[in-house]
Order: C-alpha cells, then sequence, then structure tokens
C-alpha cells in the first residue's frame, strides 16, 4: 500500500468484469499516486489492479445485531437514538432505498474497528445511497471526514434517497457528474459551492472513425439496460414508424434487464424484430464494436414512473468520441452532451415522425453529419477527459483532507 493518508473509497458494488466506468475511475486515482483502499458493499471483491477490493460478508451483520447494536446502544445512546428515530419516524421512498441505508450503516457497524487500527483521511461514497450512509454513520461515531457522490438514481428514484439531505448536510463536497443534477440539489437546499461537477471521462480517446459514404440501410444501436427509464417502448415504435415509411435501416439493442420479454413482444407486435435485434449485455470491448459498426446512437430516455431518470449515459459520449451521431430525447443531462444542431439532433420520444427526419439527415447530409460529429468530438475532448477530470477529483479529496 502507498504511503500517505489513505481514501477509503465506498460501492454498492465494484464489479470484477473490466473496463467499466467504476474501474475507470479508480484507475485514474490510482495512477494520481493515491492511497486507496476500496469497500464494494454488494457483491464484488477481488483485486484490481494490484489493489485488493474488500467485499461485505453479509454474515457479518448477525453479530452486529447480536451484540454490537446492543454495546453501541450503551456507548453511543445519542446515534442509536437517532438512528432508530429517524427510521420510525419517516417512510422511506421504496423498500429497495430503505435497504439500500440499512445495508450501508450494517456495513459502518461491521467495518468500524478494521478501520480504527489505521484511520482514513477521507471516506467517498460513490454514491448517495449506502455508501454514502456507511461514511456519515462513520462521521456520527468518529467525526470521520467524508464525501459523497450524488448522481441521478441517488436524486430522483422515488423522490431521492431516504437521507440524502442528512447526508449532503455534513459532506465535506459533493460529486455530482451533470450540472442538471447540481440544479435540483440547490434547489433542494444544498450549497452550490459544496458541489463539484466532475464528469467521467476516457482514458485515451479513439481514432474518428470515417463517415460511411452510402448509409442505407442506416445502421442503428441503442446501449441501455433494459428499464423503464430508458423509453425503449417509445425506441419500438419508432422504428415500427420507420418500417412504415419504407426506410431502410438495421437496429441493434445492447443490454439486458427486467423488460426483456415485454420488450421482444412488442417488437414481435410492432412488426419490426427482424429488423431489431437485442444483443443482451456485452462486455465493454464488445460494446465498442457495436459502436463501430453502427452510424447513429439512439437514446430515448423518459422520466419513468418512479421519477427515475438518466444523468448522461457514458455510452453517449463514448460513442460522441468514436464519431457515432447520436440523437437523444431532451430528458435530464443528456442535452448537456448533445446539443441541438451542434454535436447532435434532439427529438421527443412521442412524435415518431420528429425521429424519422433527424435519421433521413443523418442519411443523407453528409456536410451535416461530418459538422456534427466535428462538434460532438470537440465536447468530448474539452469535457471527458479522465485525465483532466480526475484532476479535479483528486484536489477535492486533498481539499477534503485538509485539517
Amino acid at each position: 500500500m502507498k504511503a500517505g493518508p489513505s481514501i477509503v473509497l465506498l460501492y454498492t458494488t465494484f464489479p470484477k468484469i473490466s473496463e467499466t466506468f467504476l474501474q475507470r475511475d479508480v484507475a485514474a486515482l490510482q495512477a494520481k499516486g493515491l492511497n486507496l483502499r476500496i469497500y464494494s458493499l454488494w457483491g464484488g471483491g477481488g483485486e484490481f489492479r494490484g489493489l485488493q477490493v474488500r467485499s461485505f460478508n453479509k454474515w457479518r451483520l448477525l453479530p452486529l445485531f447480536l451484540f454490537e447494536i446492543p454495546w453501541q446502544c450503551v456507548r453511543r445512546p445519542r446515534l442509536i437514538r437517532d438512528l432508530f428515530e429517524g427510521v420510525f419516524t419517516r417512510a422511506a421512498p421504496s423498500w429497495l432505498n430503505f435497504w439500500e441505508n440499512m445495508l450501508g450503516a450494517g456495513f459502518a457497524g461491521c467495518f468500524y474497528r478494521e478501520l480504527q487500527r489505521d484511520p482514513p483521511a477521507l471516506v467517498h461514497g460513490a454514491w448517495a445511497g449506502a455508501p454514502a450512509t456507511a461514511g456519515w454513520v462513520w462521521w456520527r461515531m468518529f467525526g470521520w471526514r467524508y464525501s459523497s457522490g450524488a448522481h441521478a438514481y441517488d436524486i430522483y428514484e422515488h423522490g431521492g434517497d431516504w437521507w440524502l439531505m442528512e447526508k449532503l448536510q455534513h459532506a465535506r463536497f459533493i460529486h455530482a457528474s451533470t450540472e442538471a443534477a447540481k440544479r435540483e440539489l440547490v434547489e433542494r437546499g444544498v450549497p452550490a459551492a459544496k458541489i463539484q461537477v466532475i464528469r467521467r471521462g476516457l482514458e485515451a480517446f479513439p481514432p474518428l472513425k470515417p463517415l460511411r459514404p452510402v448509409r442505407s440501410p442506416l445502421r442503428l444501436v441503442c446501449v441501455a439496460r433494459l428499464v423503464a427509464k430508458k423509453g425503449l417502448d417509445h425506441q419500438l415504435r419508432i422504428y415500427a414508424a420507420l418500417k412504415q415509411a419504407g426506410f431502410a435501416f438495421e437496429a441493434r439493442i445492447v443490454g439486458d434487464g427486467p423488460l426483456q420479454d415485454s420488450l421482444l413482444a412488442l417488437a414481435a407486435q410492432l412488426g419490426v424484430a427482424e429488423q431489431v435485434k437485442f444483443l443482451g449485455r456485452l462486455e465493454q470491448p464488445q460494446v465498442w464494436e457495436q459502436l463501430a459498426w453502427a452510424d447513429v446512437l439512439l437514446h430515448t430516455g423518459v422520466i419513468a414512473p418512479s421519477g427515475d431518470r438518466d444523468g448522461l449515459p457514458n455510452v453517449i459520449p463514448e460513442a460522441m468520441s468514436a464519431g457515432v451521431l447520436v440523437v437523444t430525447s431532451p430528458v435530464s443531462a443528456t442535452t448537456e452532451a448533445v446539443q441541438q444542431e451542434r454535436t447532435g439532433l434532439v427529438c421527443d420520444v412521442d412524435l415518431p415522425l420528429a425521429w424519422q427526419v433527424a435519421l433521413q439527415r443523418f442519411r443523407d447530409d453528409d456536410l451535416l453529419a461530418e459538422r456534427l460529429r466535428a462538434g460532438a468530438r470537440r465536447w468530448v475532448e474539452e469535457n471527458y477527459d479522465a485525465h483532466r477530470n480526475t484532476d479535479r477529483l483528486v484536489a477535492c479529496f486533498e481539499e477534503a483532507m485538509k485539517p
């Protein structure tokens, strides 16, 4: 382990698969020489670039309930009182969020003795759910400094995380990845100066692929989990309208999720099962292969019934970096990157004709396509450079660790 003050990074899940944005973040922070300790609260574990990723064995909760909580009731009655008062005097927005927060509190109770032997200079919860709950509990117990991410799911799902404002109030800084998230938090009363908008990024930019000279049939790709906020039912109806209009296209949807069966049935019902291929979940290198194949990336994000919505999905700037044209719905933060007529096109998901017109322009207008591709690449280079963005995050960590 590297010398110097340590930063404990807490993730709900730090996966073992390669090339995800989580690994990119950690790799970039590691390259800056930070002394990192990584914990995965749900699954994950193993080793990443020589760093052990500690996972949470849930059997450790049994002695927590049998011995540790009764002991803490005696030793720290005010903390335990505040926790139980919060649990019983407010309704969690969902059972999932309730258990996410309980997971974070349980993790804090199970691991605090281990961390006491070498206290961290800073605890950073990558999300404002379970990871930030653990950081908040340790701050209450020992005064350890903590910071927190606050991203779209934390802010919007069922109105936001259960303990969101308490956790953000005492965080040394808050990491948001979009301006939309910052605006929402400021409206809820978080001081703007505490929120740092630092986007994720690419360690290296791929070569800008050439524009296909003949783009018919037009190659369309979507990379998304098969969940409500991705608006894939709208996307299938757009494909059906294209087919009805005689527009030649091939579409591929990359991702899996709970809506897979219903979406497959809808594709068959709309008569587009032959044109639209569901490829399932792919590893990142295979996703890049799909971007190399595609002419256009479609993003049909909506606000889900739960209130959840996207921030800026990583695949959008990834596609923009590679020279894939992008058309998106105007939901949440996607238009921070996909700016109408500058870096891409923006259409309402309830207007299939607008998508047809946009795709026709991408197919037929080489000058437009090249102008948007160049503008998209500039935006990515200016805003999605992992090295530059990590420098800013490191500066936030260093400032947060100061006495």
